[in-house]
This record gives C-alpha cells, sequence and structure tokens, in this order.
C-alpha cells in the first residue's frame, strides 16, 4: 500500500489547492475549541481565529465548481478495510468498487466509518484503520477541488453505540458518567476517546448525546443519555466537549432539539416531542446551550416532530425555524449542523432521495449524513442549485462552513496521521487504568436487602445466569479468579423460555449464591417480562440473589423484591469487573442513579433521582 505522504509532499499538496497557498499555511495560526479548551480569554482567541477560517473558506468558495461545493456537503460511508479494497458494497450503493473510487466519484466533505455490524467494516484494528483514513485523505487530494476529508464515527463510550473493539480503550457510557456524578472523570473519557480516535485519522466524533432521558420507555436514548435532570446533562455535556477537544478531535452534540422524551425509535418510525416552548427550554435545551458555550464545533439534527418549534409536523432535520431559526439564530450556534443518518426511517418514511437532502438544505443543515440513493441525492441538490429552488448563497454559506472547520482543525496542511503512533496509542496502557478507575466510580447500588452486599468471607459456588453470552461468562470468570469462589455460567437469553427458567431455578437451588445479568432494553417489545420471571423463580429458590442491570437501571421495576440490584449502566469487559468487585466489597458502591426508577405502572416512584447506597 502506498505510504502517508512525506513533510514536502504534503506541503506540495497543500500549494496546489486552489492556488492559495497563504490562506492554508495561515490557518496553523488559527485558534480553535478544537485546539484548546475555551475559557474566556481562550474563546475570544478562538472567535477570532473563527472570523479568520472563514474568511480563507470564503476565498476557496470562491474557486470552487458547483460539483465540488455540493460534494462537500455529502458524508458517505464506505465498504473495506483500505482505501484500495474492492467491495461489493461500493458497487451496490454507488456503482464503484474501492472507497478511493467513491471519493473521487463524489468529491464528499466526509466519511463516516462503521464496524462489520452495518458491513462496511471500517475498523479492524489501529493499524489498519490509519492506514484507511490516509488512503481516503489521499484519495480526497486527488480528487475534484482537493479538500480533505472529514473522517467521522460513532463512539460515544458504553456498550450501545460503539464501533470500536479491543485494543481500544473501552470507556463509560454517558449514563454512567453521570452515576459518578464528576466533571473530571467526564473530561478524561472523552480525552481518552478522542486521543485514540485522532491517532487514527478519525477527526470528527459524533458526541457527546446531549438528549435528557425523562422517558424510562426511550428505546433509542436511555444510557447513551447522561440522564434526566438538565443540570447535571448540562454540565457532563460541557465537559465532555471539553475533552473532546483535549483529546484533539472535533465534537458533535446530539440530537437537536431533544431526543430524551420519546417512546418511538427515530431508526423506524417518527418520534413526537410533545413539550411546550417552556418544557423545551428547561428541559431540552440546556446541555445544548451548555455545549455551544463551550465551543462545540458541530450539531446533529434529530428527526422527530417537534409541534411546539414547528406544527407543520415535519421532522426537525427538514425544519427551518427548529435549525435556522431556533438553533442558527436564536441560540447563536456558529458551527457545522450535520444531519443525522438520512437513511432512518424517521427521514426517509416521510422523505424520498430526490427530497430529503433538499429539504434539509433548505432547513439550514450544512452536511447530510448517509443520504440513501447517492447519486439520486447528489442529483436533486445539484438540481436544486441550478434551477435557483436553493439560492446558490444558501449553498456557499454550508460549503463556507465546512471548509471553515476544516481550516481550523488543520486538515489542508496535516491530512495525514502516522500509522505507527496509532498502534501505541490506541489502547495505552494508561487508557485503560484510568478507564477502569473511572467505571469502578460509576457503578450503583440500588437496594441491598438485609446487607446481603458485600458478601462475607468464606468459600462458596456462584451461579451466574440471565442475559448475554459474553456478559454471564464475563460476570463467571471474575468471580472463579477470586479464592475460594467456584462459578457456573448458565445464559438464558434476552426472552428466556418456560423451560430456561426452570432449568435456572433448578441450578440456583445448587449454589450459594446467584448472579443474574438483567437487560430488559435487549427483549425489545417484550420489555423484559421474561427476564423478570427469571429473576422471581430464582429468588423462589430461597438461594441470594443478586442482580445486575448492565444496561437500564429502569429494569428493577419488574421485579422490584430482589434481595440485592447493582446498575453498572454497561455491559462492558470493565464494568462487569467492578460489578464483581462491588459484590465482593473490594469496592464501595459510589455511583448515584442519573435517573429516577417509577414503579412498573409509572404511578410512583421506586428509587428518586440522585439515590445510592454504599457500604
Amino acid at each position: 500500500m502506498q505510504q502517508p505522504a512525506t513533510p514536502s509532499r504534503r506541503q506540495a499538496l497543500a500549494t496546489g489547492l486552489f492556488g492559495v497557498t497563504a490562506a492554508l499555511t495561515a490557518s496553523a495560526a488559527l485558534s480553535s475549541p478544537a485546539n484548546a479548551d475555551t475559557g474566556a480569554a481562550a474563546g475570544s482567541a478562538a472567535g477570532s481565529g473563527t472570523d479568520r477560517a472563514r474568511a480563507r473558506a470564503r476565498a476557496l468558495v470562491r474557486r470552487m465548481s458547483l460539483e465540488d461545493k455540493v460534494g462537500q456537503l455529502f458524508v458517505v460511508e464506505v465498504y473495506g478495510q483500505a482505501a484500495d479494497t474492492v467491495s461489493a458494497g461500493n458497487r451496490t450503493l454507488y456503482g464503484v468498487d474501492t472507497p478511493a473510487e467513491v471519493i473521487a466519484k463524489y468529491r464528499p466533505g466526509g466519511v463516516i466509518y462503521f464496524d462489520a455490524r452495518r458491513g462496511p467494516d471500517n475498523v479492524r484494528d489501529p493499524l489498519q484503520t490509519a492506514r484507511l483514513s490516509n488512503g481516503l485523505q489521499r484519495a480526497a487530494g486527488r480528487a475534484g477541488a482537493r479538500v480533505p476529508l472529514l473522517v467521522s464515527i460513532d463512539q460515544e463510550g458504553g456498550s450501545v453505540v460503539y464501533r470500536l473493539t479491543d485494543p481500544a480503550t473501552l470507556l463509560p457510557g454517558n449514563m454512567a458518567l453521570a452515576a459518578g456524578r464528576s466533571t473530571a472523570d467526564t473530561r478524561r473519557s472523552a480525552e481518552i476517546i478522542g486521543l485514540e480516535l485522532a491517532a487514527m485519522g478519525v477527526n470528527q466524533n459524533y458526541a457527546p448525546v446531549a438528549d435528557v432521558n425523562v422517558n424510562p420507555e426511550n428505546p433509542v436514548i436511555g444510557v447513551r443519555s447522561f440522564g434526566s435532570d438538565p443540570a447535571l446533562c448540562a454540565s457532563l455535556v460541557d465537559a465532555s466537549v471539553s475533552g473532546y477537544h483535549r483529546g484533539r478531535v472535533a465534537s458533535a452534540a446530539k440530537h437537536f432539539p431533544g431526543h430524551g422524551d420519546t417512546d418511538t425509535d427515530s431508526h423506524t418510525g417518527l418520534p413526537r416531542i410533545d413539550h411546550t416552548r417552556e418544557e423545551l427550554e428547561s428541559i431540552d435545551l440546556p446541555p445544548f446551550r451548555a455545549a455551544i458555550a463551550r465551543g462545540v464545533d458541530t450539531i446533529m439534527t434529530a428527526h422527530i416532530v417537534v409541534p411546539a418549534l414547528d406544527p407543520s409536523g415535519v421532522p426537525a432535520t427538514m425544519s427551518q425555524p427548529i435549525v435556522t431559526g431556533l438553533l442558527r439564530e436564536e441560540l447563536g450556534f456558529e458551527g457545522l449542523i450535520v444531519t443525522d443518518a438520512l437513511d432512518m426511517q424517521g427521514a426517509s418514511g416521510q422523505f424520498p432521495p430526490d427530497v430529503a437532502p433538499v429539504q434539509a438544505l433548505r432547513a439550514g443543515c450544512d452536511q447530510l449524513v448517509l443520504a440513501p440513493k447517492l447519486d439520486t441525492a447528489y442529483g436533486a441538490v445539484l438540481e436544486a442549485v441550478r434551477s435557483g429552488e436553493i439560492p446558490v448563497s444558501r449553498l456557499d454559506a454550508s460549503v463556507e462552513r465546512i471548509l471553515a472547520h476544516k481550516l481550523r482543525r488543520d486538515l489542508f496542511r496535516h491530512p495525514y496521521v502516522d500509522e505507527q503512533r496509532a498502534v501505541r496509542t490506541v489502547g495505552a496502557e494508561r487508557h485503560k487504568a484510568d478507564a477502569q478507575a473511572i467505571t469502578d466510580r460509576t457503578v450503583t447500588l440500588v437496594r441491598n436487602e438485609g446487607s446481603l452486599l458485600p458478601l462475607s468471607s468464606g468459600a462458596r459456588s456462584v451461579l451466574v445466569t440471565g442475559w448475554g453470552v459474553g456478559t454471564t461468562r464475563s460476570l463467571a470468570d471474575a468471580v472463579a479468579e477470586r479464592p475460594g469462589q467456584s462459578a457456573t455460567v448458565l445464559e438464558t437469553g434476552a426472552i428466556p423460555s418456560a423451560g430456561r427458567i426452570t432449568e435456572a431455578a433448578g441450578a440456583a437451588a445448587g449454589h450459594g449464591l446467584v448472579i443474574v445479568s438483567v437487560n430488559a432494553a435487549a427483549a425489545g417489545s417484550e420489555k423484559g417480562a421474561a427476564q423478570a420471571r427469571l429473576v422471581q423463580a430464582l429468588m423462589d429458590t430461597g438461594t441470594p440473589v443478586v442482580a445486575v442491570a448492565v444496561r437500564n437501571p429502569y429494569d428493577i421495576r419488574r421485579f422490584p423484591g430482589v434481595p440485592a440490584y447493582l446498575a453498572t449502566y454497561s455491559y462492558g469487559a470493565p464494568s462487569l469487573r467492578a460489578a464483581v468487585r462491588t459484590v465482593y466489597g473490594d469496592l464501595s458502591p459510589a455511583g448515584r442513579l442519573p435517573v429516577a426508577v417509577p414503579d412498573l405502572d409509572s404511578t410512583g416512584t421506586l428509587y428518586p433521582f440522585g439515590h445510592g447506597l454504599a457500604y
């Protein structure tokens, strides 16, 4: 594979960009929230840097073709682990074979990486990912106006929305961090994620989630949120944005104007948020205001209907009153506005491929993420500008913001990364040690009837059962590593059958303790009813039961009488290790609930916001 450009090659490439070398080389001096944590003085410097970047970007836009400008609006996915990987996925989506050919054909403003679960398989290991980033940047340097790429990813932390696995460092998700109540831990968590992404050439992380999760039935946000308290969410969103900037990666607060009070997943439907304007101001908007004040680079819109802001019934992504009126003009956000994925049902269900991108651009969005049928989407935007449906000035405003962002991040001069440094940085021992220490401070002991925990000393046999093949095995391994402890695994699935429940109860009778992993969210529309029957059957045996909620803390609603209940907010290995250490008393649980846990019919509260027991 071709190696990254040498410094002299980089200089030549930058010199060739529109023939405006001075505009690009001067960008190194620009102050930016991406390059420094912003306080009052730094904010002033950043504002000055923003003005200079916009002026240089404006000069670049004047030299671009219409086709190149339209290309900058799109963020695309590519299939393969290298720029020259031939993949049927690229052929199906774009009519070309390799990621480099996708870049050459459309000259997009950005790419977004996915793992093999979705299909693109872009992020197998640090060396491969860094080489892919360099290869795509080389392709961008040869195509059209030769503008470097924004390379994006969804790496939120936790075990719900993530793309990178081992050896990358696994950090707690937002709700876990909120349980720890530490702005310093939140900032450090984001910094580690940022450092590892930047080392691999990923310069834009679509995080943090700024939604305030006030609906326990929310199927798409949940533990991705910092919780149900707007002030806590705002404080930790601020810290997270600061941490990403320290880690040298751009941040993106999502999903504007707030996706926290819905029981519909915008991937599969179009949610409606019925908050009044006053409720939006007090609940949903404070974290976004905090992100803007901290200098967040990007804000991602939500495919949600918010009648109080726009009674027309269109999703926020397509709403000019929400995107331009509220976010751009009222809140004063000057950075990039990107859409959530346009292939989600919340967008594509109402707007076909030739309409969605035009509507989003007209509303005020700058970048269009994962537009389906890209030939159609690109052609529709091009035709809308040529026909005057979208003024050229509207297109130019977005392209200026995109290029200014790239100038502030110094991507024109330094589009490549040191591939060996990526190997050294990703999963560094210091990162993993910090991650475990942060995670240890997030475990929440919600119930401990009769002071069952911490366990007394002495040998015992433990049945580890419940949800998750990897989860139950990891819990059992952590138990079995302890002196005098033995562990048996009996995984029962997301919706355990009656036969499996009977089998688990029979096994429990022969053990001294049961640890049961619960994750009602994994059961989908069944909502964990069978898992609750499992927990009750285990309790009926008389064997002491410890339930560990490895995702949403609300699961105890279905089995409120369980003797002991821990919330880890994640089934990642660091969280499971921390849970076992808490069970045995090596850790005193320090987490406090970042949400209130209602009873099953939501008429009362089982555990209030802030509840948490200690030893």
